[in-house]
């Protein structure tokens, strides 16, 4: 007889998915070195991380169906995309490394890590979401909070791992470090896989029109959707085009020392939000006061920076560099929180039947979001400012020279607190308060 306990057939699956694929954020460890690998510019492969947010979003709305249909049919799906993407990431760069500029290694890497493991990303994180909030119904969002929380922390976790292989494994170690990974990850979400189970006593409510249930549900509230979906996009956007500058402005304020062991704490404020927000959120009656929170407190956080001018300061005032941190601080845990709640912000207003359909359409809103956000912040950086030398001292007594460009990080503050306010008054208006739970 299949075990029934909670935890062993929802809360460790939804662990093992979510620490697998939530791994695709650490593509800041090794994207220069594919990029020179190959011999592209870091330009031009970024576009494979763009890809994987994209096609991780478009999967799961396209996908929903299915996952709401069959979870174990979705996981596995989920484990042999996300797996084998990452082994024919692995041998395109071992195409690209005996083939230096090949146009082939970099399309193939796009396809590889972009659509393939995208797809993976996609079913992935939807898998277990449904099951987990069967399971834990009193605490919802403790529940989603705990497995989303394993696919922010994945970065922290996974990335010295990463870091290790790469200086070990010698002469095309990055190639080796994919094809080593591919084989831990498959059996960590192979085992998530076999676990994940819906409780016994639950029955899927009878489909009577294929395809077509999930959309008529949100018809019956299409402007509270709208205002999700909104809010959703607003909140990745402002976070990517934020974290994605988080190093160079970490380093702008005179922080160049200790940008590794802050990009690790940013990261567990990422995880921390993810299953702090949400666990808090269980507390309200009404779930949409954890978004006013998030978006109030990125608005003050954001609007003190840009009063202090705090990026532009370099350094020169403690206060201020603390203010900045604290924004950096409070951008990763809302943007964090921003995804734990979302299933469970659906499910109060459109019920659980529908729910992994919902919440994967509503999920489209990260893929675009993957597009726009770095790419927006990177555009506002490259057009506004100019770069100034930074010289660092390092350990060894000598000093390097890094080029920075405070006035385009500030600058970016101008435009994420007007979309952080657009998104407050749609949470405030088009969203509002829960209408009758529906069970």
């Amino acid at each position: 007889m299949k075990s029934q306990n909670k935890w062993v057939r929802a809360a460790i699956p939804a662990l093992l998915l979510h620490c697998s694929i939530g791994t695709v954020y650490c593509w800041s460890i090794f994207s220069q070195e594919i990029a020179d690998y190959i011999g592209f510019s870091k330009s031009a492969t970024e576009w494979a991380f763009s890809f994987a947010i994209f096609f991780l979003g478009m999967s799961a709305a396209f996908l929903g169906n299915i996952v709401e249909k069959d979870i174990h049919k979705s996981s596995l799906i989920a484990a042999i995309c996300f797996a084998s993407g990452m082994a024919g990431t692995g041998l395109f760069i071992w195409y690209g490394g005996a083939h230096p500029g090949s146009i082939v290694a970099l399309l193939g890497i796009y396809v590889c890590y972009g659509f393939i493991m995208g797809v993976g990303l996609g079913t992935g994180y939807l898998s277990p979401v449904k099951t987990l909030m069967l399971w834990f119904e009193d605490r919802k969002g403790l529940a989603t909070g705990l497995a989303v929380a394993g696919f922010g922390a994945a970065k922290a976790i996974a990335s010295p791992i990463m870091q290790a292989l790469l200086d070990s494994l010698g002469e095309g170690g990055i190639y080796k470090m994919f094809l080593i990974l591919a084989v831990v990850y498959f059996a960590m979400m192979f085992v998530g896989h076999l676990l994940l189970a819906k409780p016994a006593g639950w029955h899927e409510p009878a489909s009577t029109e294929k395809g077509a249930r999930a959309i008529d549900v949100i018809k019956a509230k299409p402007t509270t959707f709208i205002g999700i979906w909104i809010m959703f996009y607003l909140n990745i956007t402002c976070g990517l085009a934020l974290i994605s500058q988080e190093k160079m402005i970490v380093k702008c304020i005179g922080l160049v020392g200790i940008v590794g062991i802050l990009s690790s704490v940013t990261a567990v404020f990422n995880a921390g939000g993810r299953l702090g927000f949400s666990a808090w959120a269980d507390t309200f009656k009404d779930r949409n006061t954890i978004y006013k929170i998030i978006f109030v407190l990125s608005i003050v956080a954001t609007g003190l920076v840009i009063l202090t001018r705090g990026i532009t300061n370099m350094g020169q005032n403690t206060f201020l560099m603390v203010l900045v941190l604290i924004l950096l601080f409070v951008v990763n845990a809302g943007y964090g929180g921003g995804f734990s709640n979302v299933p469970t912000l659906l499910s109060d207003h459109y019920g659980m039947q529908n729910i992994s359909a919902i919440h994967g359409i509503t999920l489209s809103a990260w893929a675009f979001a993957g597009l726009t956000g770095n790419q927006m912040a990177s555009f506002i950086v490259n057009k506004f400012g100019t770069e100034v030398e930074l010289t660092h001292a390092l350990a060894d007594g000598t000093t390097e020279v890094i080029m920075v460009n405070p006035t385009g990080y500030q600058t970016v503050l101008y435009v994420t607190i007007v979309l952080y306010i657009v998104a407050a008054v749609v949470c405030f208006t088009m969203v509002g308060n829960k209408s009758e739970k529906k069970k």
